[in-house]
């Protein structure tokens, strides 16, 4: 019985983790809607330490989600200097590596509410 109120408990968790993670997926791909920095350190901070305590198939969702952001972390820090020499392609750049993100995230969610793990 205890255990139940735990993967209650994880799922709630998973669930916040993820709406978090679209509102910032969300504002990346809208222009000047950037309020994403500050939720998406909460909402890794949340996977981060709550991964230990979720159960297989659930544990799977915490780990997309980090290397999720750890992977748009990387492409958007890679992709940084066409900005300064070419405003357009890193323009395009990073509205390719937002919408991957805001896929990769509404992917999570399906599947989360699905009660399947996450395969990459």
């Amino acid at each position: 019985m205890n255990d139940q109120s735990i993967d209650d408990s994880t799922h709630s968790i998973s669930w916040v983790s993820y709406i978090l993670h679209l509102i910032v997926a969300v504002s990346a791909v809208i222009p000047g809607a950037q309020m994403g920095p500050a939720l998406l350190v909460v909402a890794i901070i949340i996977d981060l330490v709550k991964k230990g305590d979720a159960q297989d198939w659930e544990r799977t969702h915490f780990s997309y989600r980090i290397r999720t952001v750890i992977w748009a972390a990387l492409l958007y820090l890679v992709t940084a200097p066409l900005w300064f020499f070419f405003v357009f392609p890193g323009w395009l750049a990073w509205v390719a590596i937002s919408i991957w993100f805001l896929y990769r995230i509404v992917q999570g969610m399906v599947r989360l509410n699905g009660q399947r793990p996450v395969t990459d």
